[in-house]
């Protein structure tokens, strides 16, 4: 597995990582979990990404893995008061330590090698007590880095406010302001990039019906505009090339891509084997973006 540097950390990340979402949010059981991550580390996998917000996510993978914490590079993400166990808003500055805290707790570590703050907005970005609150965790040795995951007004913000380490943000064939907005300037200071959402969902694939979990509507109703080249090939071609295509964007250090099937992740990392998607494809989707993209077609947090 291809390994990139993760910016000025010093961290060699695999290019494609594991999201940890799924294995939350759609219930997989511990077994599962635990044949999928332990697969995927033998396999190469240098990167697992996940968040306190993902229900159980971060239990089931500090069961699972928590005794290899020295093969992989562990991330998180912060700030969602739901969590934290107290009666408090989403991103008051009291909610950080302890949203840290329970990660840590969950995940059994005594450190994380990332925590982004889970796209707040500008505003909350704006009162500083936040970002603060994460730099006194990075200090006190809970998390070796710190970042912002999100897109937009608020990441571009975050990024020049010159403390973060790292940006989430989405980058797919769906999904490109980032690469205009974000990514030139991650490139220029030595910010790493994880680009989550790389296959835009999959949104395309029950072709004239948008899919039926509706978090992928907003792609479904872009591609449906876009009528992309490569949407006219089987699934798995499909999948493969919007994969390389978010691969082959300058600064993309890591890709997460989230599943629940233990095969699912050797099968994306022989794709990404294969490299960049060849320049003409790129510039295609490019060109295509420009000519058909209405100034809603933000970035989706």
């Amino acid at each position: 597995m291809e390994r990139r540097a993760y910016g000025k950390t010093g961290m060699q990340t695999s290019v494609l990582g594991f999201g940890g979402s799924e294995i939350g949010f759609m219930e997989t059981d511990q077994s599962t979990v635990e044949t999928l991550l332990n697969r995927a580390l033998d396999a190469g996998l240098s990167v697992i990404d996940t968040a306190e917000c993902y229900m159980d996510s971060e239990i089931k993978i500090g069961k699972a893995v928590s005794g290899r914490r020295d093969d992989f590079y562990l991330f998180t993400k912060c700030g969602h008061a739901s969590h934290s166990g107290v009666d408090l808003p989403d991103w008051h500055k009291d909610i950080v330590g302890r949203s840290i805290e329970n990660s840590l707790r969950k995940l059994q570590t005594d450190r994380v090698d990332l925590v982004h703050l889970h796209s707040c907005s500008l505003e909350v970005l704006q009162q500083g007590d936040v970002v603060s609150e994460l730099v006194k965790a990075k200090e006190a040795g809970k998390t070796r880095f710190i970042g912002y995951s999100g897109v937009g007004a608020a990441a571009r913000y975050a990024l020049e406010l010159g403390v973060f380490d790292s940006l989430q943000t989405s980058v797919n064939i769906a999904d490109q302001q980032s690469i205009d907005l974000l990514l030139p300037y991650c490139v220029q200071h030595g910010i790493g990039v994880i680009a989550k959402r790389p296959v835009a969902n999959i949104a395309w694939h029950n072709g004239d019906n948008p899919p039926s979990r509706s978090y992928g509507n907003a792609y479904w109703d872009r591609l449906q505009k876009l009528k992309l080249d490569i949407l006219k090939g089987s699934l798995s071609e499909t999948a493969g090339k919007a994969l390389r295509f978010t691969l082959s964007q300058p600064g993309v250090c890591t890709m997460i891509v989230g599943t629940t099937n233990p095969d699912r992740w050797s099968q994306n990392a022989a794709v990404v084997a294969q490299g960049s998607l060849p320049l003409e494809e790129i510039d295609a989707i490019r060109a295509r973006w420009k000519e058909v993209s209405e100034p809603d077609w933000v970035g989706l947090t």
